[in-house]
Order: structure tokens, then C-alpha cells, then sequence
């Protein structure tokens, strides 16, 4: 039996295949659009359905939409349609000018956006694009049954049904779903047991944003940028926003705080110098954000009585968050999931429909986001003959790039099946030694982002516990550490200002390509780490194809480009 699931509400539209429990493949619209996060410069054009990426996953099963048996989609707009006067009127324009604005919406937009999701199914079947429709033909009168799965549940599912726990509680955050904008939940087994929620307005994910909007960056996509530069600031205006986030004895919180110029002043300008009150408000909300999360959790805890927590929704990829909830939270063992945002709500919807039409739980874990795309060799020779590259083709690739590492030359790596989710996890990075103090400042030279931005490191499993302090088993760098005292001279590059690091920790059999390569530059250098980075350039997207890699290549400041067998050198 053949599910797909399919995100294609908000941002981040997605695509996964799962077949009798087992995920076939997952990716991302954005990865073959080359459209960063699927956002496209005019209205509603987010929830277009991720064609490229599902005819990907059809196409790495050998079949088409129709042997395809049921269709999961994470977004349910029944909620939406119910708060319309006459469900099927819409009256255009739908503008606030000539709409009135139901007290259940957050603008008048959102009844055409459940309109056009309600329409998806029809998309679906002929509104694939002409160079894919062969995948998506259809014989008379078929087509899959078609799940609605709620956004929120299919957060949870995300969260827990690949995890390795066989009964956990689960927290989701994120800006919104349908209504929901936190949700509480009980796995066991197969099933998911809703215990509560949080609904807009009240919002944490919303609330990030809106600070992140305020202090010049791009809501929905550069909270990140928040997280690292809270290491700079004093939490002054800590208090003003714990006054106004309220978290009730249920489980529930309000969020009332005044206009963010009265907290914080003016606005900053994009591209406008940082001065200290941007660096005092990103660490008074990133340390109320924590506090909350973490009352959040106990509560959950209380009424579960779960020794293990599942995590997903975009706020769940503040991993600075997650390692208080990991260090200070009342749970024994924390799993987020490693596509935790929008895009995970595909493989979460169709993992929760596969479940629920076996009667059982899958036995798939989720212990390695390569689930993208993958090229042979004679593709990638194919392509490196058509770019007129020097290349050459090696069969020692660990030791020759430690070698080209250990000698300060920056690496893009392109090995094996792409990853799935926001974080290069050693199958599409950008790789350097952690060793010469000013390698932070190269590579962020290199993807032209802000100085103040920390870069991420990879560590073998086995020596992460001498490197970071409360290093665990981590593969999907989710979680921070604190760099052991007595290390961080060797390794400055990693080290972030306040002495911690975004850890991703490695096994040989999660990928030996990778494990090998830091074993061999551990073996020059005594150091088992380097510094991991996604192989994007600014503003897009991580690489796909071997064409995207020697494009990001030869455009930017890169040394060398080992992929696959093959090794590219730049004079």
C-alpha cells in the first residue's frame, strides 16, 4: 500500500512516500525549484502543491500517481471554511477593504486560502506541470482517496511515530496551523491521543516572528539569526515579556504584550547596524521563550507521566531551546524531529494514514534524514564533462579531503542521498577544519551571512563526550553543547560566544562516507570534528543535483568539490 503525504500550506511544501510503513523517499519543493522555502512573491502561491518533489518520490518507486493508494495532506481547512456566513460563497475581492474580517481569522485572506486547499485533490490530478505529467496520469475515474490530516496532528505524528520510543509525550510549536497553534499529546503505539491545544492568537512561534520582523530579519525563515545573536544581549526586557505571557494550570498560555516599539524601540531598517538593544530584546525573548517552553513541559509531564518527549513545529528548531528542555526539563530522553517545521508535516501525515489503515505502527525509525535524492556516478561524470571541469576520480576520498582540510582549504561535499529537512547533515555540506581561529569568519564570508552567526560541527559519536560537555547521540544537530573548557583553543571555529556549539554527532553506520572523512582528518590532526555547514550560497536553497553543486561551486569562494568519487580543484 502506497501513501503520500503532502505539505503545501504556509511554506516549506513537501512531498513523502510511504509504503506498507516504510519511508521510500522525502524532500522538499524547494530542493527542484530552487525557490527557497517555496515562497513565491505573490498571494497564495505557497500552497501550490509540490509537484517536482512528489514526482520524485513516484519516480524513486518506479510507479505513478496512480498505483499511489491514498493521498495525506497536513493541512485540514474545515475549521477555516466553518467561520465562512455561506460556505459555498466567497465574494471577491477578499481583501480587508472589502471583506469584513471574522474574530476566528487572522485576516480575510484565509477563507480563499481553505478554498484553494479544498481544490487540491483536482490540482493533484491535472495540474502537474507538462514535463511531469507522465508520472501523474490517471485512468478514468481513478484517483487516490484523499486524507485531510489536521497540521498540528500531523506535527505530532512527525514527532513520534518515527521516534524511538514506544510511547512518549509529544509537544508541537509552531506559528499556526489551522487554529492550533501548540498541541499536546500522548503516543502509544500506533495511536496519538490529543490532550490539548493552544489557538491563535496565542502564539510563541508567532510571537519569534513578529520580534525577528522587528529586529530587520525575515519572519518564517531567519528566527535562526535570533537564536544566535540572544549569545550577545542581556535579558533586560526579560521581565516585560514574562508580564505578558501567561501560562495557565492547563497546559494553555495567553500572550498580551504591547506594540514591540513601546518594549523595544524603533524598529531596525534590513541591513541596518545592530546596536545593543537588538542583542539585549533577541536574548530577553529567547530566555522567556525557553522558561515557557519549559512550563510547558512539566505540565506535560504531570498529566502523561511519560519519561520521554517528541518534538516538532518550526519552534522546535531552536536548538538552544531544546538543550534546556534536554538539561532542565522534567524528561529523561528528548527526540525532535529532524525536519521539524512545515515540510515534516508530509512525512508525519503520511506515516499517521499508513498507521491507521494498517491497524499498527510502523516499524521504521527515522535514524537518518537521507531520504532525497541520490546520482550515480556516471551522472555525476556526465555532469562534470558538460561543466568542462578539471576533475579527477579517486579511491581514497576520506584521506585525500582530510588532506585538502588539514591544509585550510574549504570543501563542498556532495555524497549519497540528500538529506531531508533544513539541516546538511553530511550528504550535502560545506566542510572546513575547526582548527585556524579565523575559519568562522571564512565561511560566513563564503555564504555571505552575518558575522555574529556561529558555525555548526560534526564530531564522531564515540570521541563526542571528550570534545562537548552532555554530548549524547545527536545525528541531527538539534541540540547545543557546551565545548569542553579545556578543548576550546583547539577548536575555535566552532566555539560560539557563549562557549557552545550546535553538535552532530556521527556513526559509521548512519554514513560511512562521512565517518570515514572524519576519521581520516582525526588521524592528521587529532581532532575528530570539522565544521559542517549546508552547501547552499545565500538566499537559496541547498543543492540538489550534481548541476546545483558545481553551479554553488564555481560561484563562490570554495576550494574543492568532492562529489561523489570525483575531486574538483579550483587553481
Amino acid at each position: 500500500m502506497y501513501t503520500l503525504g503532502i505539505n503545501a500550506a504556509f511554506h516549506d511544501s513537501a512531498a513523502c512516500l510511504v509504503r506498507d510503513g516504510h519511508v521510500v523517499a522525502a524532500a522538499e519543493e524547494e530542493r527542484f525549484s530552487r525557490i527557497k522555502h517555496g515562497k513565491r512573491p505573490v498571494p497564495f502561491s505557497t500552497w501550490e502543491l509540490p509537484f517536482a518533489a512528489i514526482e520524485w518520490c513516484l519516480r524513486t518507486a518506479d510507479i505513478g500517481l496512480g498505483d499511489v493508494d491514498r493521498v495525506a495532506y497536513s493541512f485540514d481547512p474545515e475549521p477555516l471554511l466553518r467561520a465562512l456566513p455561506q460556505r459555498d460563497v466567497l465574494t471577491l475581492p477578499l481583501e480587508p477593504s472589502a471583506a469584513p474580517v471574522d474574530e476566528r481569522w487572522l485576516t480575510a485572506w484565509e477563507p480563499l486560502f481553505a478554498a484553494s486547499i479544498v481544490n487540491a485533490p483536482r490540482q493533484l490530478r491535472g495540474g502537474a506541470p507538462h514535463h511531469l505529467r507522465a508520472r501523474f496520469a490517471l485512468d478514468a475515474g481513478a484517483a487516490p482517496e484523499w486524507r485531510f490530516v489536521p497540521h498540528h496532528l500531523a506535527h505530532a505524528a512527525s514527532a513520534f511515530l518515527p521516534s524511538p520510543f514506544e510511547a512518549a509525550a509529544v509537544l508541537t510549536l509552531d506559528g499556526r496551523g489551522e487554529r492550533a497553534t501548540t498541541s499536546y499529546s500522548l503516543g502509544q503505539g500506533g495511536q496519538l491521543e490529543l490532550l490539548g491545544q493552544v489557538e491563535v492568537p496565542h502564539s510563541l512561534g508567532l510571537l519569534y516572528e513578529r520580534v525577528t520582523t522587528h529586529l530587520g530579519f525575515l519572519h518564517s525563515s531567519d528566527e535562526y539569526k535570533v537564536m544566535a545573536l540572544a549569545s550577545y544581549g542581556r535579558p533586560r526586557w526579560a521581565d516585560a515579556l514574562r508580564s505578558g505571557i501567561r501560562v495557565g494550570e492547563q497546559g494553555d498560555y495567553r500572550i498580551d504584550l504591547p506594540p514591540l516599539e513601546e518594549l523595544f524601540g524603533p524598529a531596525r531598517a534590513r541591513g541596518a547596524a545592530l546596536e545593543e538593544r537588538h542583542f539585549d530584546a533577541a536574548r530577553s525573548l529567547q530566555l522567556v521563550l525557553e522558561e515557557t517552553v519549559l512550563d510547558l513541559c512539566r505540565w506535560l509531564q504531570r498529566v502523561t507521566g511519560a519519561r520521554d518527549l517528541c518534538m516538532a513545529g518550526g519552534v522546535a528548531l531552536n536548538c538552544v531551546m531544546n538543550a534546556r528542555v534536554r538539561d532542565a526539563g522534567p524528561f529523561e530522553r528528548v527526540w525532535v524531529q529532524p525536519a521539524a517545521g512545515d515540510a515534516g508535516t508530509a512525512l508525519g501525515a503520511a506515516l499517521l494514514v499508513d498507521a491507521r489503515e494498517r491497524g499498527e505502527r510502523s516499524a521504521w525509525r527515522m535514524e537518518s534524514a537521507a531520504l532525497g535524492p541520490e546520482f550515480g556516478d556516471a551522472e555525476i561524470e556526465a555532469a562534470l564533462r558538460w561543466a568542462k571541469l578539471p576533475w579527477r576520480r579517486t579511491a581514497r576520498l576520506a584521506d585525500e579531503v582530510a588532506a585538502l582540510l588539514g591544509e585550510g582549504r574549504i570543501v563542498g561535499w556532495f555524497q549519497g542521498r540528500m538529506e531531508f529537512g533544513p539541516r546538511a547533515l553530511g550528504q550535502r555540506s560545506i566542510l572546513a577544519s575547526p582548527i585556524p581561529p579565523d575559519m568562522q569568519e571564512r565561511m560566513n564570508d563564503i555564504k555571505e551571512r552575518e558575522d555574529f552567526r556561529p558555525v555548526a560541527p560534526a564530531v564522531l559519536e564515540e570521541r563526542a563526550p571528550e570534545w562537548f560537555e552532555t554530548a549524547g547521540a545527536s545525528p541531527f544537530m538539534l541540540f547545543t553543547c557546551r565545548v569542553r573548557p579545556e578543548r576550546r583553543e583547539r577548536v575555535p571555529a566552532i566555539t560560539h560566544v557563549d562557549g557552545t556549539a550546535r553538535v552532530q554527532t556521527v556513526r559509521r553506520d548512519q554514513n560511512p562516507a562521512y565517518y570515514d572523512l572524519l576519521a581520516a582528518f582525526e588521524r592528521r590532526t587529532g581532532v575528530p570534528v570539522l565544521v559542517n555547514t549546508s552547501f547552499n550560497s545565500r538566499g537559496q536553497p541547498i543543492v540538489c543535483s550534481p548541476q546545483d553543486a558545481i553551479e554553488t561551486f564555481w560561484s563562490t569562494p570554495l576550494d574543492v568539490l568532492a562529489i561523489g568519487p570525483f575531486l574538483v580543484e579550483k587553481p
